[in-house]
């Protein structure tokens, strides 16, 4: 069905003479103002930009790297895109978002698509009209492409579902994207879409934005509409844009923020709207203060410690008071504020009780029915058995949320602080079927604070690293501008290798290279082929000469650099993690291609950032070892 929808919609003739006649723009990487600007002077128009993700997201989705981010595809994306170029071609211009294609997280309801939250029970569920700030978008002239995938109903950090499946991380396939928004965050890391949005309640669109080298706001709760979004805690729950680059955050943030009558908490926002884009100025950490966050840098990943410190560093640079935090009271502060577990059953009941004709009315329903992925079972479980709210323990958790609040911004006050610093997450994306750990989402969370998730900057292994900063009620603008000020001097985002620029509409060949190697009477041919796209070398050696006279093939690496590692113990303890500095002529073994008395062998391996970036420096080889000794070598170019 979705191969059909694929087709339908890129085979669609929207787009005008002007842009048909001039070259395709680019989209990889395009800002909503790049674009804005390219349909403001004809050189593409929405419908045109709309075909250009829709190629990407089927070279990329369920092909190349198979990101499996998206759930469901909007069939009238095209049209939509096509009536808004007549919209503007008839001299009228929404805003900054009109004619933009965005991806929506499959909890936002949509009127004219079902609404899922990746949940099987819930595939064919469908609202009766679109959700607050699915309308707010469209209002403004946003284009749904799409509907992503998620950790399902919301309930974790991983991004799998029974109806979505696991979504991947393309900056390692092999990994996951973070969660619950995980497939808004891939999507959008990937160039799927402009933008995305996503929902937070524990870190939802942080982690995401962690993973991806994105830029995501928890809002301070109360300043975006929760209307229309499928809950997971009425009290922590919150929704927002993902994005590339600050000043599309912003745009986003402008059109969605804002008071819903039907949603209380935003009275906070009735009398004055924040607005995002008047606020972004480069000097904006001149005269700030910032405060290390000690507890979020305990059990942290060397290489994410040493990133995030960099970017607190450039903070200082710009002009910011930089100090350390150490809060020994933070653990005993966090104990018991989660309310999460408390409100999830109830919160759905009311949220399905919404839906016309609804598949199922309960989280029993869901469970009883058996359709939900198995990696879900403990938590669906244990959120079934607690009973009704009006009880003392949800009562207590609530009054140590508002304690937990008052302290973190008694502590912001007493200090004069605009914000403390710490790494979003503070280990890397794990694999599937592992548990994430490192979370610091809690603090924002719990204390309902705001705060932002930005790049600092990447791992030796190419994996984006986070840093976060978390202000008083309120200070979200102000938020937004300090990650402006840090990207103004120099972003520290890079596009993933798995989904590079589309050639002639089609994801680039893999680059096949092939070497003879000869010493004697050993006589080798070597194939390698290096797929950037689903971030594999793979190889195939003969061996064409004397059976005996061959010890080892091997793929080989130059290049030095500080490394992390697992150093050698002498005291019988646990070995410690130490940095290694190795020269830059350095050479080692990167992986045994045949070994000896062996006439064929092939295989493959995941290629790490540090072999991409060998390869294209000319300094990944292909290397003989001869049974007399000797070594014959071959550069991969």
């Amino acid at each position: 069905m979705r191969q059909l929808i694929f087709a339908l919609l890129l085979s669609a003739t929207t787009t005008s003479a002007a842009a048909q006649s001039a070259k395709p723009l680019e989209v990889t990487e395009a800002s909503v103002t790049q674009l804005q600007q390219a349909m403001a002077e004809g050189r593409a128009t929405s419908a045109s930009i709309t075909r250009a993700y829709l190629a990407r997201i089927a070279a990329y989705d369920q092909s190349g790297p198979r990101l499996n981010a998206i759930i469901r595809l909007n069939p009238r994306a095209l049209a939509e895109a096509a009536a808004l170029d007549a919209e503007r071609k008839a001299g009228k211009v929404r805003g900054p978002m009109h004619g933009i294609p965005f991806i929506l997280k499959d909890n936002y309801d949509t009127g004219d698509m079902p609404t899922t939250a990746g949940s099987l029970a819930l595939a064919n569920s469908q609202p009766a009209r679109d959700g607050f700030i699915t309308k707010q978008i469209r209002d403004a002239g946003g284009v749904l492409i799409a509907k992503s995938n998620m950790h399902e109903l919301a309930a974790g950090i991983t991004s799998i579902s029974s109806l979505g499946g696991q979504t991947r991380n393309p900056y390692d396939p092999a990994r996951c994207p973070g969660g619950s928004s995980g497939g808004t965050g891939a999507a959008i890391a990937a160039s799927f879409a402009a933008v995305g949005w996503g929902s937070d309640t524990c870190g939802s669109i942080r982690i995401p934005s962690a993973f991806g080298a994105l830029v995501g706001l928890r809002p301070t709760v109360g300043v975006a509409s929760r209307t229309g979004i499928i809950p997971l805690s009425h009290t922590q729950d919150t929704g927002g844009p993902l994005a590339r680059t600050v000043t599309d955050l912003a745009i986003a943030l402008d059109v969605t923020v804002g008071y819903d009558p039907a949603d209380p908490v935003t009275v906070l926002v009735k009398d004055k709207r924040p607005r995002f884009m008047d606020a972004l100025t480069p000097g904006a950490f001149k005269g700030a203060r910032i405060g290390v966050f000690a507890p979020y840098f305990r059990d942290t990943d060397a290489e994410i410690a040493d990133s995030v410190r960099a970017a607190i560093a450039t903070m200082k640079s710009l002009g910011a008071t930089v100090m350390d935090v150490p809060m020994p009271e933070f653990d005993t502060l966090m104990v018991n504020t989660g309310v999460t577990n408390q409100e999830t059953k109830h919160d759905l009941a009311a949220y399905f009780a919404t839906i016309p004709n609804a598949p199922v009315k309960s989280l029993r329903e869901i469970l009883a029915r058996g359709q939900f992925d198995k990696e879900l079972e403990v938590r669906f479980r244990s959120f079934d058995t607690v009973p009704d709210l009006e009880n003392a323990a949800h009562t207590l958790t609530l009054s140590r949320q508002a304690a937990l609040r008052a302290r973190v911004e008694r502590m912001l006050d007493s200090l004069q602080l605009d914000a403390i610093a710490y790494p979003t997450v503070r280990q890397p994306p794990v694999f599937p079927g592992q548990i994430q750990a490192g979370s610091t989402c809690q603090l924002g969370a719990q204390s309902g604070l705001p705060s932002i998730a930005f790049p600092a900057g990447f791992t030796a292994d190419g994996l984006p690293v986070s840093v976060e900063l978390l202000g008083k009620a309120m200070t979200d603008v102000k938020l937004v501008s300090f990650a402006y000020a840090f990207e103004q001097y120099g972003s520290r985002r890079r596009a993933p290798t798995t989904t590079p620029a589309l050639v002639a509409g089609r994801a680039p060949a893999a680059r096949v290279v092939a070497r003879t190697l000869t010493s004697g009477t050993a006589n080798v041919a070597a194939q390698i082929t290096i797929d950037a796209v689903r971030n594999e070398l793979r190889w195939t050696v003969s061996n064409v000469g004397a059976p005996t006279a061959v010890s080892a093939v091997v793929l080989r690496r130059v290049g030095g650099g500080t490394i992390t590692g697992v150093a050698a113990s002498t005291t019988g303890s646990a070995p410690p993690v130490s940095k290694i500095t190795v020269p830059d002529d350095a050479v080692r073994v990167v992986a045994r291609l045949m070994g000896p008395d062996v006439r064929t062998a092939s295989g493959s391996l995941p290629l790490s950032a540090r072999d991409r970036d060998a390869f294209g420096k000319g300094q990944l080889s292909v290397a003989l070892y001869t049974a007399s000794g000797k070594a014959v070598e071959a550069t991969l170019r």
